[in-house]
């Protein structure tokens, strides 16, 4: 959707997820900036950060989920709520 789906980059022993450079570009620094904002200011991701971060996960795997995370989110939104036109006469 927004390229906030991660493509295997495995190699012998070492699972690694890469990002997908395809997907609308905008949206995924749409997603970035969001999580960024939501790293300084709401406690859940603070808390979901930490979890990830015991779990061993790098900060850009915590920021690769949360992107996709957001974008479930909104695409549920918009399913629920499809956008109304406005009438401009």
């Amino acid at each position: 959707m927004a390229g906030a789906s991660p493509i295997p980059a495995s190699s012998g022993l070492t699972t690694r997820h890469r990002l997908n450079r395809y997907g609308d570009r905008d949206l995924n620094q749409a997603l970035h900036h969001i999580t960024i904002t939501r790293e300084r200011c709401h406690p859940p991701t603070r808390d979901y950060i930490n979890r990830r971060t015991a779990e061993g996960k790098t900060r850009k795997e915590i920021r690769r989920c949360l992107k996709r995370y957001l974008a479930r989110q909104i695409f549920k939104i918009l399913e629920n709520n499809p956008p109304t036109q406005l009438d401009t006469t």
